[in-house]
């Protein structure tokens, strides 16, 4: 099922997309949602970001082989860090890049969309938590990064965290192809059996320490084959079974 959030005229509703047509639910995805009869063409809607979550988790250095081309070892557990719910951007929405970084960086990822409260959860009760998966670009200014030794700035920017295009409640995460393009050149290609530690582990590991709410999401962390953005450029995050998440780069 692909849950969507999206704009059509003057109403931002939830709903169902198949077979080319949007159906609205009362509700929201958390809580008992009911399907109405009204059908609406996909074509006539404008898709936003499929959750407006409270924070984001993200996890670093989670690819071996992006952990190698940073020269930094593959963490011991979890490397985990926040961006803030005003980085947060759906498909379309412009990245824009800020005057403050001379490097800005795309990084495509798995997300997690977690579906009900999760806190100090088992392995087995952490899958339960999740409502589904979308794509996501964990976009990074570089050089500030390395400047400011922890990642607040760098990560944390306002529309440094594409999602969408929506989330896909029936797929297994366990070994999906992620392919990051700019301009249409493949630039990251990988498949989440690569991932040190799994979507539902870092959901059980994060809830150890963290409550993470009902539209929360957790970024698996990037593969390797990270690089540059400009202004100009349009960046494409698809993910196997779940679908295609685009952003056009702009300047401030």
């Amino acid at each position: 099922m692909r849950l969507v959030r999206f704009r059509f005229g003057d109403r931002i509703a939830t709903g169902v997309l198949a077979g080319g047509e949007v159906q609205p639910l009362q509700g929201t995805f958390f809580e008992a949602p009911v399907p109405t009869v009204e059908a609406i063409p996909a074509d006539d809607v404008r898709l936003l970001a499929p959750v407006l979550p409270s924070k984001v988790v993200a996890v670093g250095r989670n690819y071996a082989e992006h952990a190698k081309e940073m020269d930094e070892p593959v963490p011991d557990e979890p490397l985990t860090f926040l961006k803030p719910s005003t980085s947060v951007i759906g498909p379309g929405d412009p990245i824009v890049y800020p005057p403050i970084s001379e490097r800005m960086d795309y990084e495509g990822e798995l997300a997690v969309v977690i579906g009900r409260l999760a806190h100090r959860l088992s392995l087995d009760n952490a899958v339960l938590a999740i409502l589904g998966y979308t794509c996501a670009n964990d976009v990074t200014l570089r050089d500030l990064q390395a400047k400011d030794g922890q990642w607040t700035r760098a990560k944390g920017f306002d529309t440094s965290c594409p999602l969408g295009p929506w989330i896909e409640t029936d797929v297994d995460p366990a070994d999906l192809e992620l392919t990051t393009r700019v301009n249409g050149e493949v630039r990251q290609q990988a498949r989440t059996s690569d991932l040190t530690f799994g979507p539902a582990g870092l959901v059980a590991f994060v809830s150890a320490y963290m409550t993470l709410l009902p539209g929360d999401v957790i970024l698996t962390g990037t593969p390797a084959g990270i690089g540059p953005l400009q202004p100009g450029d349009r960046v494409e995050v698809e993910i196997e079974g779940i679908g295609s998440l685009s952003n056009p780069v702009v300047a401030a």
